[in-house]
């Protein structure tokens, strides 16, 4: 199963890499395109420009709230570290939403950390005391 949680860790990190790559690349199109109304000269174009910037910085914003915790918990679970486990159940189980890619992210995230064999890595299974 450490195979299985490696390449669930690196998985998490591409898919938060990717979400953080695209947050700064769509809230740069928003700013450019926020500058290009800003200066049509046109009735309400500083009211749209402003309108444009705080969509992308809020847009961005949104993104990489959710992108930050899928690389954290790649790091995480690649250092077989029990808040991990408990992180990437929680982001599989949003991913499942998130049709079709990240679907199928999500459900091999919950085979993977639902797994006995998982628990056992992450040491959260208690140990019996004589």
């Amino acid at each position: 199963m450490q195979t299985h949680v490696k390449v669930l860790a690196i998985l998490f990190i591409i898919v938060g890499a990717l979400g953080m790559a695209a947050a700064l690349f769509s809230s740069l199109i928003l700013t450019v395109l926020a500058g290009f109304v800003g200066r049509s000269g046109e009735e309400g174009a500083v009211i749209g420009s402003t309108f444009l910037g705080l969509g992308g910085v809020l847009l961005a914003a949104v993104m990489l709230a959710m992108a930050i915790p899928s690389v954290v918990c790649g790091w995480g679970l690649l250092r077989f570290r029990p808040w991990a486990r408990i992180l990437g159940i929680i982001l599989s189980a949003i991913s499942l939403v998130r049709f079709p890619l990240l679907t199928l992210l999500g459900i091999y995230g919950l085979w993977v950390l639902f797994k006995k064999d998982t628990e056992a890595l992450f040491g959260s299974t208690p140990t019996a005391v004589p």
